[in-house]
Order: C-alpha cells, then structure tokens, then sequence
C-alpha cells in the first residue's frame, strides 16, 4: 500500500504548472516519481528534487493548436501520457468592470473561457492520447466560487472582488468534469475536480484586514498553503483513487460548509 499514490515512470502535464500553486505541485509530483511537462508560457522558476524529469514547454491554453502541439511534443519526448492537469486560467473584467451591471460582452466571454474553455479544450485534445494508453486521469481546477458566490461585504475596495464570469466559469468546470467522467468512462478516462477556497500568493499578499476577513470565512480560522494542495491532487492524479470519476473535491478549510 505505500506505492499507492506512486507516480513512479508516469508524464503528467500540468498547465499553469509555473504559477503560484503549480509550482508546488510540480515539485512534489516530482518527489513522487512522475516526470512533469509543465505547460505555460512563463519560464518554470520551481527547484524539483529531480530536475531532469521536469519540461517546461510554452503553451498558450486559449488556443488549440499551442495545445495540440504541446500534447504532440510530448508523446514524441515521452512516448505517452498519463495525467492532464488542468490547472491554467485567465480572466477579464475586474474591479468596477467586473460587475454584473458593468461586465462586457467580451469581457463575460472570455472570462468564461479562459476558466472553462482551457480544461475543454486541453480535454478534448488529450483524449487520443490517452485511448493510445488504455486509459488515463484528469484533474481539473475549479473553485469554491463555483460552488458559492463570493461574499461582497468581505472584498470592500481591497480590489481582490472575484468577477461574475470566474464564479461561472468555474461552476462549469464543475459541470464539465462530471459530463466527461460520464462520457469517457468506457475509454478508462477518470476525470475529477478540486475546488480550492483561499489561497493567497504571499508574493502579492493582500492587506492585513483583508486576510482577516478571508481567514474568519473559513472554521479553520486561516487561509490555505500551497502545500496543503498537494494531497488532493496526488490522490486524484494516482492510482489511489482508481474508483473515482466524476467527482470535486474541496479544499476550502470548510468556508462552503456552513
């Protein structure tokens, strides 16, 4: 039982594997034995344990074609892949702009996009990959804000208020992982989510009252560690969860359960 959450001489690929929280999932999915791609168009700057088994390929998840070059360059340096990540995402329409009363047409559409859109369509190109395989596993990033809205009396002018169209779009990721663990169930294709709650970057920490606020939301009485993502993950990314399809996991230090 203690290779249970191994990824001993498996490819994971990670979008936004370079960012704040994709950063600490790379390195521990290293220390776990997989060789991570990780699919963003900034430089990876994270210290693996193994850095040979770390690829940094510059992928823009907005467009297909970056995608299936991507998952192309893989299979031709790896020979397979074995676990998608869908952990990239990007936005528009913030602060006065980000209001239902204010929201552009084209700031809602590619809000929406750019929290659903990436995993459909990293989803949608991953599939032949994985029928080559006989099978694989998908992880996809949503978020508490698709499950509950978030509490304006919290944000004031902090700046930090989440936009009408990421609570949307990541309430459709939470749709899209369920529809596809149905969908691809007969390929051997386990497809789940993870819904983190607060997690601030301590690079861009917000104001002290702020966190406060954030923290007082949670039972815990605090915001989330990068690191307490890790768990979650490598259970959803192994073979540890091997009955598993179709399902989120939330990771909010109990902010939506109550």
């Amino acid at each position: 039982m203690k290779h249970l959450f191994s990824l001993e001489g498996e490819v994971v690929v990670l979008t936004g594997g370079s960012g704040f929280l994709g950063t600490t999932l790379t390195e521990a999915m290293v220390d776990y034995g997989a060789t991570v791609v990780v699919a963003d168009p900034m430089p990876f700057r994270g210290q693996p344990s193994a850095p040979e088994r770390v690829l940094h390929l510059p992928c823009d998840v907005s467009a297909t074609a970056s995608i299936r070059e991507t998952f192309r360059t893989v299979r031709d340096r790896f020979g397979r892949i074995d676990v998608l990540i869908n952990g990239a995402t990007y936005g528009a329409g913030y602060g006065k702009l980000g209001t239902v009363a204010a929201m552009s047409d084209e700031d809602w559409l590619k809000g929406v996009d750019g929290a659903a859109g990436t995993a459909f369509r990293c989803i949608r190109e991953v599939i032949p990959y994985f029928e080559e395989n006989g099978g694989g596993r998908i992880v996809n990033f949503a978020s508490m804000y698709g499950m509950v809205s978030p509490d304006p009396r919290i944000y004031g002018d902090s700046g930090a208020n989440n936009p009408v169209n990421y609570g949307a779009g990541k309430a459709a990721v939470i749709q899209l992982t369920k529809y596809c663990a149905a969908h691809l169930s007969d390929k051997n294709i386990r497809v789940n989510s993870v819904s983190p709650g607060p997690f601030p970057n301590p690079a861009k920490q917000p104001d002290e009252a702020f966190l406060q606020e954030l923290s007082r939301k949670t039972m815990l009485g605090r915001t989330g560690r990068a690191e307490e993502l890790v768990g979650p993950i490598l259970l959803l990314a192994s073979r540890a969860s091997s009955f598993m399809t179709g399902a989120n996991i939330v990771v909010d230090g109990g902010w939506t359960a109550w």
